[in-house]
C-alpha cells in the first residue's frame, strides 16, 4: 500500500487539506479583529466594518470549488530577466491567495505575475518553468493530475498534446449559473485578460469562444492589479437583460470580487418610467448618432444674447455692466464648450467679477465674499435667468417629440423631413409623467442630461453583447467611462436589432474610444464541432467576411435534425435529453413558447424561465429565442427554426436570431421542425 511519501496524488491532497485549513485560519483572523479602538467616529467604524465584512466574504471556502487548479515548478532563482520563481520552488495556482501562519504562500492568486506562465508557457517558450501540473476534481475533491515537462525537449513524456483534464473541465456539465474559467484560460484569452487598465479592448468572438468570461476575468485582473484606483473610481458590468446578468452574477464573487456593479443599458438611463415602445423605423432614427447634434442645438438654443445692461445696487452706489460686455462673457462661455449647467453656474460669477473690476477701478478693495454677494444679487439672478435659463432634459426631449416646429428648427440640416415625421408622436402629451416613454426616448433624455450636467465617469466598464446597441446607446455607455477604459464584448453575427453594429471601429468611435484595440477570438471551447459547423452555414448570409469559429474540442458532440409531426415529439426530445447529466434548454420562437409550456406541464415535466437557477431536480429551461443570447446549456432542443426566422421583422435579423439559438449547446443539439428549414441551412 502506497504512502503519501511515494504517492504524488496523496501529497497533493495533503497540500489541499493544509491550504483549506490555512484559509479558514485567515478568515478567523479577520473575524476576530477588534476595531473599537481604531475608529475615530461612527462613520469610520461603519466603513471599516463593511470592509471587514467584504473581506470575510471574499475568504469563503466554497466546498465544491477547487482551491487550486494548477502547479508551477520553476527552474531558477529570480533574476533580472526571469520569472518570480526560486530554485526548486513550486507555486500552487488558485482563485485567491492563501498563506500559512508564518505568511508563506500556500496558494498563489491566478492574477499574480508569477502565475502567468500557467497560461502562457509552452515548449517553445517555457518561461523558466520546468513542470506545469493541472489538477482534476470531482466536486471539491482532488482526483487526478496531469503533467507537462516544458523545459526538457528530450523528455519522452514531453508536453501533453491535448490536456484531457482541460477538456473535461471545459465540457463539465452546467447546472446553475455561469462559472469562472480560471482553470481553462487559453493563451490568447490570457493576453486580453491581462491587458492594461489604460487601454480599451474590443473582443469580437463567435459563440463559445469565451468572450464573456474573458471580459469578467479582465475585471477581476484589473481589480487585483489596480485595486486602490478602481476602489475610488468604480467598475461596472453592462449586460443585455436581467436574465443574462443573473446568469453571470456569481462569476466575480467566486473570484473574491464583491464590489462590481451590474446593470443593463436601460438601468443606466432610467430617468423616466418606460411605458411605451417604438416601431423599428422610429427606434432607428432615435438611436442614430445624429440625434446628439439635434439635442445639442436644442439645449444651447435656450441661450439668449443680452440686450439690456445689468445694474447692481450696493448701498448708495450703482454698478452697470453694459450689454456688449455681457455678450462677451456669454460668447466666451459658449466658446469654452463646457456643460450647459456648468456655464450657467459660472455666468453670475463672471458678471460679479465685472462689477468687482469696476469697484477696484474706483478705489475700493472688494474680496471674494463681495463677489459671491454680487453674484447672488437679484438683478444678476434675473439676468442669468433671462440669458441662460435652466433646461429640464426630459421636458426638452418631450418638446422635440411632440412639437413639429420645435423639432424642425433644431433638426434642420440634420434629419430629413420623413425622419422627423417618423419620431414625432401622433398625440400631444400633457406632462413628462403622463408621457409613454420608450427605451430609445430614455437614451435621448440621458444625452440631454449630460449636455446639462456631466455624467459621473467610472474607472472601467465592461459592455457585453455590444453588437445590439444603437449609436446613441454606445454614447450613453461611453459617458460612464470618459476618464476610464472599457472592455467591449460581442459578435457581429449575433446582432439582432435593426440598428445592430456594422463594424467595431464604428462602435468604438460612438463609445468615445476610437483608439481602442479590436481583438478576435476564433477558437471555440463551448460549442461542439458538429453544431458550430452546422450553424456556420448561416455566416455568409448574416456576416460576410467574419471568420467562422473553429471548435477545438475533441468531442464532436451530439447533433441531430428531426422532422416531426407535432409538439408531442418536441416534448419527447426534451425527455430524451433529460436522461443525460446537466442542463437542458428548449429554445423556441417567442410566439410558440406558451403552447410548449402547456405541453411540458401536461407531460409532467417541470421547467424554468430564463434567469431562474437550474437545480438537480429541475434542469429544463424554456427559452424564448429573443432571450437566448449569452445563455448556454449542456443540451438544447431547438424548436421550429423557420418560426424563429419569421418572428423577426426581416430575414437577416431572423437568420441572426437563429444563429444565436443554434449555438447555445455545450454537449448536444436536437433541431426539431415541421415546416421546411430555412434554405440557408441547406
Amino acid at each position: 500500500m502506497s504512502t503519501s511519501a511515494d504517492d504524488p496524488l496523496a501529497r497533493e491532497r495533503s497540500h489541499l487539506a493544509s491550504s483549506r485549513s490555512a484559509l479558514r485560519a485567515m478568515r478567523k483572523d479577520v473575524e476576530s479583529l477588534d476595531i473599537s479602538d481604531v475608529t475615530a467616529n461612527w462613520v469610520n467604524a461603519e466603513v471599516l466594518a463593511r470592509q471587514i465584512d467584504e473581506r470575510i466574504k471574499a475568504l469563503a471556502d466554497l466546498s465544491d470549488t477547487p482551491l487550486f487548479f494548477g502547479r508551477l515548478d520553476y527552474l531558477h532563482a529570480p533574476g533580472a530577466d526571469q520569472a518570480e520563481g526560486a530554485e526548486g520552488e513550486r507555486f500552487y495556482i488558485g482563485r485567491r491567495h492563501v498563506h500559512d501562519g508564518g505568511g508563506d504562500p500556500m496558494v498563489i492568486d491566478w492574477r499574480a505575475p508569477v502565475s502567468q506562465p500557467f497560461y502562457r508557457a509552452s515548449k517553445n517558450d517555457p518561461m523558466d518553468v520546468g513542470l506545469r501540473r493541472r489538477f482534476g476534481y470531482t466536486g471539491g475533491d482532488l482526483t487526478a493530475y496531469e503533467d507537462e515537462h516544458l523545459s526538457d525537449p528530450a523528455d519522452p513524456s514531453g508536453a501533453v498534446a491535448t490536456s484531457k483534464l482541460l477538456q473535461q473541465e471545459i465540457e463539465r456539465p452546467r447546472v446553475g449559473p455561469m462559472r469562472d474559467i480560471v482553470a481553462t484560460i487559453q493563451p490568447e484569452q490570457d493576453e486580453i485578460v491581462r491587458s492594461g487598465l489604460s487601454g480599451t479592448v474590443c473582443v469580437q468572438g463567435g459563440p463559445g469562444t469565451g468572450k464573456t468570461a474573458v471580459g469578467l476575468h479582465r475585471v477581476a485582473y484589473l481589480l487585483y492589479a489596480h485595486r486602490e484606483r478602481l476602489a475610488r473610481t468604480g467598475t461596472l458590468v453592462i449586460g443585455p437583460n436581467r436574465s443574462f446578468l443573473h446568469y453571470i452574477e456569481q462569476v466575480l464573487p467566486a473570484l473574491g470580487e464583491l464590489t462590481v456593479r451590474q446593470a443593463t443599458v436601460d438601468d443606466l438611463v432610467a430617468h423616466v418610467e418606460v411605458r411605451g415602445t417604438d416601431d423599428a423605423a422610429a427606434a432607428i432614427v432615435k438611436g442614430d448618432a445624429r440625434m446628439a447634434d439635434v439635442l445639442r442645438k436644442a439645449v444651447y438654443a435656450h441661450v439668449a444674447m443680452p440686450t439690456e445692461p445689468v445694474v447692481v445696487v450696493r448701498g448708495s452706489r450703482r454698478w452697470r455692466v453694459p450689454a456688449y460686455e455681457l455678450e462677451e462673457i456669454v460668447r466666451e462661455l459658449l466658446a469654452r464648450d463646457i456643460r450647459y449647467g456648468a456655464a450657467r453656474e459660472a455666468l453670475p460669477q463672471r458678471i460679479a467679477h465685472a462689477v468687482l473690476v469696476q469697484m477696484e477701478r474706483s478705489g475700493e478693495a472688494p474680496d471674494d465674499r463681495v463677489q459671491d454677494t454680487v453674484a447672488r444679487n437679484s438683478a444678476v439672478k434675473a439676468a442669468v435667468k433671462e440669458i441662460w435659463p435652466p433646461v429640464d432634459p426630459a421636458k426638452l426631449v418631450l418638446r422635440l417629440l411632440t412639437e413639429a416646429d420645435f423639432l424642425a428648427e433644431h433638426a434642420e440640416g440634420i434629419l430629413g423631413d420623413d425622419e422627423q415625421k417618423t419620431i414625432l408622436w401622433a398625440k400631444p402629451v400633457r406632462s413628462v409623467k403622463s408621457a409613454k416613454w420608450s427605451p430609445a426616448d430614455t437614451v435621448l433624455i440621458d444625452e440631454a442630461a449630460d449636455l446639462v450636467q456631466r455624467t459621473h465617469s467610472l474607472g472601467h466598464v465592461v459592455l457585453d453583447e455590444a453588437q445590439d446597441l444603437s449609436p446613441m446607446q454606445y454614447r450613453a455607455v461611453g459617458r460612464r467611462c470618459t476618464t476610464g477604459s472599457a472592455t467591449v464584448l460581442g459578435d457581429l453575427a449575433q446582432g439582432t436589432t435593426p440598428w445592430a453594429t456594422r463594424s467595431w471601429n464604428e462602435a468604438l468611435t460612438h463609445l468615445g474610444k476610437a483608439d481602442g484595440v479590436v481583438e478576435e477570438l476564433t477558437a471555440g471551447f463551448r460549442v461542439p464541432t458538429d453544431v458550430i459547423t452546422y450553424a456556420s452555414l448561416l455566416l455568409p448570409h448574416i456576416a460576410p467576411g467574419l471568420t467562422p469559429v473553429a471548435s477545438v474540442r475533441e468531442n464532436p458532440g451530439f447533433f441531430e435534425v428531426r422532422t416531426i409531426a407535432g409538439t408531442a415529439e418536441v416534448v419527447a426530445a426534451c425527455e430524451e435529453l433529460l436522461g443525460n447529466e446537466g442542463s437542458i434548454g428548449l429554445i423556441a420562437a417567442d410566439a410558440r413558447v406558451p403552447a410548449l409550456a402547456e405541453a411540458l406541464t401536461a407531460a409532467g415535466i417541470g421547467h424554468l424561465n430564463p434567469g431562474e437557477e437550474t437545480t438537480r431536480d429541475t434542469r429544463l429551461t424554456l427559452v424564448p429565442a429573443s432571450l437566448a443570447k449569452g445563455l448556454e446549456y449542456d443540451y438544447v432542443v431547438l424548436d421550429e427554426p423557420r418560426a424563429v426566422v419569421d418572428g423577426e421583422p426581416d430575414e437577416r435579423t431572423g437568420l441572426r436570431r437563429l444563429y444565436v439559438a443554434l449555438t447555445r449547446a455545450v454537449s448536444g443539439l436536437i433541431v426539431t421542425h415541421t415546416a421546411p428549414l430555412p434554405e440557408q441551412l441547406g
